[in-house]
């Protein structure tokens, strides 16, 4: 019989009185002493200082419903107990040793994630973040393959670091970084708004021969590697169309490149039909990223390929000082452990298929929103100004955005214009926590016309 889920009684209840500063103080001190270009959600800042699995309890000890996850990054739930243990125990022990030297927790943890892959891919670099794993993966693919250019995806967000921006395409929230880096971004393959026509905007294949024409007179026709999202993230939660990336990896392998798949925010079992998204396109990258939901709120990032693409850095040495730290490794071994006991991507596609059912149903008769997608606990909502002009509505999603956190439900927000939800909560999220979300978005959806 297969694993269920079940939520821990012991993670129910009120949260723990807070005594700490209040949120003005709080406010204060970040004004002054943290860099202005951070943001925050919300009108009134929300302040969040404990947490149990799907909930979270503001200062004032009001419940929230995590359906952001940390940005993904909670994947099992907020101080799930094996992994808070797993921890706390190695802490005790030892709290770091760096890859010069031998450790057993950091072999038996990279042995157990690449028994997670298809073959060839089977040796793991660790590091501490998703923009860490996408600038190896960049450096990696060029030392391989001797090729310099880099195509990415419009609609696509793979790190903070200036290479990682010069991948992303989303200039309005981060840097636009020029193009001297070598990076060439291909159109999204972003159904509901593709440049091609009605007939092809869900065909994969129809999106992928954009990439032959970018290669052939967009670039130097030496391409080093193809970076995709499996699921795009930050773009919205934006599903790739079928038989996208097969044909892509098709393409960008005879021009010499490597094929790279970033599984920051989709892998862990997300998308409820397998455990790394990319499994869904019926294909095997050449590398593989990982990072956020792999540690559970721990500083963790992976970078997963063949023990051939690996030995291309071999020639001078390579390591990461807190990659592969004790901890780190802990935690992320308890994590796998965590959504195989509990069934967790079976519970995703479960609580996903519900989520995605209802909220279609829900905004049917609404046309300030245009698409309700997703696979999985990855989904996302469009808000436009009209259904037959698409154009972006990020006021209609602020808005709904703030009438959700008055509901007690926390979501992110997303796309280029800001005007898609994103909703992943923990791949924990349970039956009745699930029901409590669609009423919270049935109370929000009163507040639009129709």
């Amino acid at each position: 019989m297969a694993p269920t889920c079940t939520i821990d009684e012991s993670l129910r209840g009120a949260a723990t009185a807070f005594s700490g500063p209040n949120l003005e103080e709080v406010a204060d001190i970040r004004s002054r002493h943290l860099p202005p270009s951070l943001f925050h959600y919300y009108e009134r800042p929300l302040m969040l200082v404990e947490g149990r699995g799907c909930e979270l309890f503001d200062h004032e000890g009001r419940r929230y419903l995590d359906c952001f996850g940390g940005i993904v990054t909670v994947s099992v739930g907020h101080c799930h107990p094996k992994v808070v243990a797993a921890g706390i125990a190695q802490m005790q022990r030892l709290q770091h040793a760096s890859t010069i030297y031998f450790h057993p927790v950091i072999g038996r943890y990279a042995e157990a994630l690449a028994a997670r892959f298809p073959d060839p891919l089977d040796t793991v670099f660790f590091l501490n973040s998703g923009s860490e794993a996408n600038d190896l993966a960049m450096l990696m693919a060029r030392a391989h393959s001797g090729n310099y250019d880099v195509i990415a995806l419009q609609n696509g967000y793979h790190g903070g670091s200036q290479a990682t921006m010069a991948l992303s395409s989303f200039h309005t929230w981060k840097y636009k970084v020029p193009h001297q880096h070598g990076v060439i971004h291909a159109p999204a393959p972003y159904p509901y708004r593709s440049i091609l026509g009605e007939a092809d905007r869900n065909r994969g294949e129809a999106h992928a021969a954009l990439i032959a024409n970018l290669i052939d007179y967009g670039s130097s026709g030496e391409i080093a590697a193809f970076f995709a999202e499996s699921i795009q993230g930050m773009g919205g939660a934006v599903p790739l169309p079928d038989g996208y990336l097969k044909a892509a990896y098709a393409t960008v392998r005879a021009a010499g490149g490597l094929c790279v798949a970033d599984e920051v925010q989709s892998g862990w079992g997300r998308s409820g039909e397998a455990f790394w998204a990319f499994e869904t396109q019926g294909v095997v990258p050449d590398i593989v990223t990982l990072a956020k939901g792999i540690g559970n709120g721990v500083p963790l990032a992976a970078v997963v390929t063949t023990r051939e693409i690996a030995g291309s850095l071999a020639a001078r040495h390579h390591f990461n000082t807190f990659g592969g730290n004790p901890v780190s490794c802990a935690q992320g071994l308890a994590v796998l452990d965590v959504i195989e006991e509990e069934g967790l991507q079976a519970n995703a596609a479960r609580r996903g298929e519900r989520l995605i059912g209802a909220l279609r149903k829900l905004f049917e008769d609404h046309p300030q929103v245009g698409e309700v997608r997703g696979l999985g606990l990855m989904i996302g909502i469009e808000f436009v100004r009209d259904r037959s002009g698409k154009v972006p509505d990020s006021a209609a999603a602020a808005a709904f955005h703030e009438a959700l956190r008055e509901a007690g439900v926390l979501v992110g927000r997303g796309g280029l214009a800001g005007n898609s939800l994103r909703i992943t909560p923990p791949l924990s999220i349970g039956e009745e926590q699930t029901e409590e979300v669609i009423a919270a978005f049935e109370a929000s959806a009163s507040r639009l016309g129709r």
